[in-house]
């Protein structure tokens, strides 16, 4: 049995047909893999997940998951979405758009209780989750009068909560505080020690050495420019720069200029 779990092939998809998003991607996703796609805002990385996730279709090219072609029309049957949904997981930027019952425990329920887990099996489920994102204290709370970061962790947990086989994270980390952070990290190290395939579109390029082995880069072409280890990407100082994932910072000591590369967020003298 294969371990490929998506294959995607010459891929091109543009917004309203005439804003490209997507131009000839290719890549190889096997299972159990932690994988990092990179690139400045406008560079297709949520459309890359968008469409791993079976939210829009190529329009040209194709997307197999699980080694079948990955097709609106299969979505839009019942038996086939689900067991699709069952096996992939996607966590949106915005938790608003994930977040929709009156309480985060009916938010984290609605997943498993979709797919026809018992109730009292959703119950030990809302536990177990609320107790690995450390949200036990939210569960009774309205959603939307929570913090970004809370929203966040309940956002993983209703996923979680699904257990798929494929946890797709887009910017995970934006805008959180260091603590926050950490418990997101570790959650993604967490699963992927479980067995689970992890993919990750993000700037924070301070966390890609833990949360992934290997590394797309998507460039300004709305393509991959370069793939390899996590290690090698980020060494690659060129390649960061002429991508605008580093930037540039200049200053004086004694009247005589200083350059430096600098990841984002990363400290500098």
């Amino acid at each position: 049995m294969s371990d490929i779990i998506f294959e995607v092939k010459d891929v091109h998809y543009s917004y309203l047909g005439k804003f490209p998003a997507l131009c000839g991607v290719e890549m190889t996703i096997r299972s159990g893999e932690k994988i990092a796609v990179i690139g400045a805002n406008g560079t297709g990385k949520s459309t890359l997940l968008q469409l791993l996730d079976g939210l829009i279709f190529p329009d040209h090219g194709h997307v197999t998951a699980f080694g079948e072609r990955l097709l609106e029309n299969s979505q839009n049957d019942e038996k086939s979405a689900h067991r699709f949904r069952r096996r992939v997981g996607l966590v949106f930027q915005n938790a608003d758009i994930q977040l929709f019952c009156p309480s985060v425990k009916e938010d984290i329920a609605f997943g498993p209780l979709q797919f026809g887990v018992a109730e009292e099996e959703v119950n030990r489920r809302i536990l177990e989750v609320a107790k690995a994102l450390d949200i036990q204290h939210l569960l009774d709370r309205v959603p939307h009068q929570l913090s970004i970061g809370e929203k966040r962790r309940v956002a993983i947990a209703s996923v979680l909560a699904i257990d798929p086989d494929v946890y797709l994270f887009d910017e995970p980390t934006a805008g959180l505080d260091p603590l926050t952070v950490r418990h997101i990290i570790d959650f993604i190290v967490t699963a992927s020690q479980r067995g689970k395939t992890i993919i990750t579109a993000t700037h924070d390029l301070h966390i890609i050495g833990e949360i992934a082995d290997t590394v797309y880069v998507f460039g300004r072409n709305k393509s991959i420019v370069r793939g390899g280890s996590s290690e090698s990407v980020l060494n690659d100082r060129t390649l960061l720069e002429s991508n605008n994932l580093i930037h540039i910072h200049r200053h004086h000591h004694g009247g005589r200029e200083h350059v430096h590369q600098h990841l984002p967020l990363e400290p500098h003298d």
